[in-house]
Order: structure tokens, then C-alpha cells, then sequence
């Protein structure tokens, strides 16, 4: 089970199982010092251990990081000195084999 924020990178990785919570990265289990908060995620996303069926499901949920959306604006903002690049798209792999046994099971 993956419990996650980042939801590309989460089915990029293709787990048999994952729980996404759309909040900034780093706070994939809640709020910051909201204990009720992260114990109910950390549950919730524990369940689909046992009700999620078909291999690659996924659950959202129903969180909501703020008020309005704001927040996500401000996540991607680069106006402040931020020089990061946008995220790659292309596949990359440490070993040949990895690139091989990707694209196989891609093709299955």
C-alpha cells in the first residue's frame, strides 16, 4: 500500500495498491500536528489493504488541504527565485534490463 501524495509519480510506480491524498508533498498522512486527522488517513488508506480488489486501484480522499485551491498555485510558483525545472516525463533507468522488463510489461 502506498499512501501518497504525488499522485503521477504513485501510478508511474504502479503499485498493486495506493491511497492518495491531495495535499502539498510532505504531508502525505495529514495536517501537520492534527492528530485526529492523520490517524484517520493512515486507517483509512490501511482498509484498502483489504477492500481493494483489482491490482493498480487506487482511493482518493475526501481531505481538503484549505479553504479553496490556492495552495496548489502557490505550490508551482516560481516567481519567488525558485529554479527547479518542470518534472521529466521520460522514463529513466538505472539498468537496461529495467528499461527491458518495463516496456514488456507495458506491452502485456
Amino acid at each position: 500500500m502506498i499512501l501518497g501524495s504525488a499522485l503521477d509519480i504513485m501510478q508511474a510506480g504502479r503499485p498493486p495498491r495506493m491511497t492518495f491524498l491531495d495535499y502539498p508533498l510532505g504531508h502525505s498522512a495529514g495536517k501537520p500536528g492534527d492528530k485526529a486527522e492523520q490517524l484517520d488517513v493512515v486507517r483509512t488508506a490501511l482498509q484498502g489493504l483489504e477492500s481493494f480488489k483489482d491490482p493498480e486501484q487506487f482511493a482518493t480522499l475526501p481531505y481538503n488541504w484549505a479553504e479553496n485551491e490556492d495552495w496548489k498555485q502557490n505550490a508551482t510558483d516560481t516567481s519567488s527565485g525558485d529554479q527547479r525545472q518542470p518534472r521529466d516525463e521520460t522514463p529513466q533507468y538505472q539498468f537496461e534490463d529495467d528499461r527491458l522488463r518495463a516496456e514488456a510489461s507495458q506491452n502485456a
